[in-house]
């Protein structure tokens, strides 16, 4: 009786905790982890909900042109003879009474653009944008990289051997000079229209950034196929891609979760230079990079020292989602670390 109720109490001291669990506890540990979890989720929620927010309470979107109250000083009077043969009068508003470079108010709360339009309602907007075009770009990029860095680690001789000199002809590409060089070729076609520019120059961002997933994806692989687990599944006799995508790729994942999770970063850095040149996302679409470029130097000096308010806040934004990405990864690649005792 005795030893049984010692098992008891020491059942109930001890408890098997579950590997996610585990990666949960060693993540939610790490401090950096939990402000950069607040950071993307600050950044998630003012870009998806707050356009929702503003869509059923101000009632505009990130387009809407706003106009300075008309008084009777902002018309003209003119008269003109109409076939009728009687004389009409009517206001002119050609007056410029568009409400542009507005300071922050209680009605505009980052106050307007060049082009009167909502600082803080684009900057939703513009943050949409960019997260999206990021997630799809790393998605296609960690698909492609397991796909071809699988096949390489698994089939070994010829196979990785062309893999992987494809992967190295990747890797020697500079990877910002040819996004500016295909972006510029890409602007000069007539036939591919302004919003659709954006999506052929993140294609070419995938096939250029697909190349570290597929080296870390064989790396991982190469490793793994030597398990006696694996062992077991040969002897089995099950066919290579069940091997491959069943039991191979899933003990990837922790790795594959990491790279992608810093990738991100490094892709709304890409996405913000690009539409910063003028080669992302077209006007009247937001973005925060077009959003800084408002405060490019060659325009002209205004808007850089006398408008900070509407280039600094999409810095400032940048900044917290690629900060939130990084400490997020970190966080992702201590806690899956088995060896990791903090």
């Amino acid at each position: 009786m005795a030893e049984n109720e010692k098992k008891q109490a020491a059942t109930e001291t001890y408890r098997v905790i579950s590997p996610s669990r585990m990666v949960a506890k060693r993540f939610f540990r790490s401090k950096l982890s939990i402000v950069g979890l607040c950071m993307l989720l600050f950044v998630f929620l003012f870009s998806f909900v707050g356009p929702i927010i503003v869509k059923y309470t101000w009632g505009y979107g990130q387009t809407e042109v706003f106009y300075i109250p008309r008084v009777s000083t902002m018309y003209s009077v003119q008269s003109f003879d109409a076939p009728d043969g009687n004389t009409y009068e009517f206001y002119d508003e050609s007056l410029s009474t568009v409400n542009f470079k507005a300071p922050p108010s209680a009605e505009h709360w980052l106050g307007t653009d060049t082009s009167g339009m909502d600082i803080f309602v684009r900057l939703m907007y513009g943050g949409r944008i960019s997260l999206l075009l990021s997630f799809l770009v790393i998605v296609m990029e960690t698909l492609l990289g397991v796909f071809f860095g699988g096949l390489a680690g698994y089939f070994g001789k010829w196979v990785d051997q062309i893999i992987m000199r494809v992967v190295d002809v990747f890797y020697c590409l500079p990877g910002l000079p040819i996004l500016l060089i295909l972006s510029a070729t890409i602007s000069s076609i007539e036939s591919i229209p302004a919003e659709h520019r954006i999506y052929y120059v993140m294609a070419f961002l995938t096939l250029i950034g697909w190349a570290g997933t597929a080296r870390l994806v064989r790396g991982q692989i190469l490793m793994l196929r030597e398990q006696e687990y694996m062992m077991a599944a040969e002897a089995t006799g099950l066919p290579a891609w069940r091997k491959i995508f069943k039991h191979l790729i899933p003990n990837v994942m922790p790795q594959l979760i990491v790279s992608m999770t810093l990738g991100l970063g490094g892709i709304i850095l890409y996405e913000s230079t690009l539409s910063y040149l003028g080669l992302g996302v077209p006007f009247p679409n937001a973005a925060w990079g077009s959003m800084i470029a408002l405060a490019d130097p060659s325009k002209g000096q205004e808007i850089l020292a006398n408008y900070p308010n509407m280039w600094v806040p999409a810095g400032i934004l940048i900044i917290i989602a690629v900060l939130g990405f990084n400490f997020v990864g970190d966080g992702l690649r201590d806690a899956f670390d088995p060896k990791a005792r903090k």
